[in-house]
């Protein structure tokens, strides 16, 4: 599907609580080649620790840190992992990467086959924005949200983290309420042409952004993009890059984010077991 073009949005909200739970999306050691985007500027960082008492429990990659899962079911792996894990597996929408600041937000769409492309930036705050991410989602037929997670070079988070996690908490429970629905086209051999649709969970996963401003900026520049036009889209641009890098990485970057409730954790792990293979 078509991106659309950059554009921007204003508006304020209140914004709401909640209590979310993080898994990592894998322990597995495969990798798929570094994007020329990203080659020699990103490392993997260390895992993180288990965070305890915040309202949120955040599981190491490591099998060390106490109550640590393994492996995801695979109706919650990214889909750049379930891709990476099996070449035959054709399921999935578009990934929307989503780069979000105190003021703007940028956003970027893509499925990892091509370059991810910038789509816009919201100047929008608390429930408004919220509500926005989700409804982009719906019209880009995303069926994941990648959102950048604002770490130290070391690997520790920063008081940025802490206000990324709660409006990524929020999202994660709104996420799960709603489900997306595909329409796919079947050619079988007869040549008769099908119509059915397809109903997804959106999950919401967190995904490492440091340095990922920088790389917007060089990339804009060496795209020929004018400062004028560079001020305007670097944050839709910096939400290319934390596609670009949730891609590269096979998606072993990114850590879902449930919601704590059980019935809605069921509910997205029920509604992306029906996907249907294509």
């Amino acid at each position: 599907m078509a991106a659309r073009p950059l554009a921007t949005t204003s508006g304020a909200a209140k914004s709401r609580t909640a209590a979310t739970a993080s898994f990592p999306a894998s322990h597995s050691r495969h990798t798929r080649p570094s994007s020329p985007l990203t080659a020699g500027r990103y490392s993997p960082l260390p895992p993180a620790r288990c965070r305890r008492g915040t309202g949120a429990v955040r599981v190491s990659h490591a099998p060390a840190c106490a109550g640590a899962a393994g492996e995801l079911p695979a109706p919650l792996l990214p889909n750049a992992r379930r891709r990476g894990l099996d070449p035959r597996w054709h399921g999935g929408g578009f990934s929307l990467g989503v780069d979000l600041g105190g003021s703007r937000t940028g956003l970027a769409v893509g499925k990892g086959i091509t370059l991810p492309r910038p789509l816009t930036v919201l100047k929008l705050r608390g429930q408004k924005l919220e509500v926005m991410l989700l409804d982009v989602a719906r019209q880009q037929e995303a069926d994941e949200l990648i959102v950048g997670l604002p770490v130290s070079a070391d690997g520790s988070e920063t008081p940025q983290s802490n206000k990324v996690r709660s409006v990524v908490g929020r999202l994660a429970i709104q996420a799960a309420e709603r489900c997306v629905t595909f329409y796919v086209f079947l050619i079988s051999n007869s040549a008769s042409v099908g119509l059915f649709g397809q109903r997804r969970g959106l999950r919401v996963y967190l995904q490492d952004e440091h340095g990922t401003s920088i790389e917007a900026h060089d990339f804009m520049i060496s795209r020929g993009v004018k400062k004028s036009s560079r001020d305007v889209n670097s944050d839709a641009y910096a939400a290319v890059m934390i596609l670009e890098r949730y891609f590269s990485l096979s998606g072993q970057g990114a850590n879902i984010v449930l919601p704590k409730q059980q019935e809605l954790q069921d509910k997205l792990i029920n509604q992306a077991r029906r996907d249907t293979e294509i």
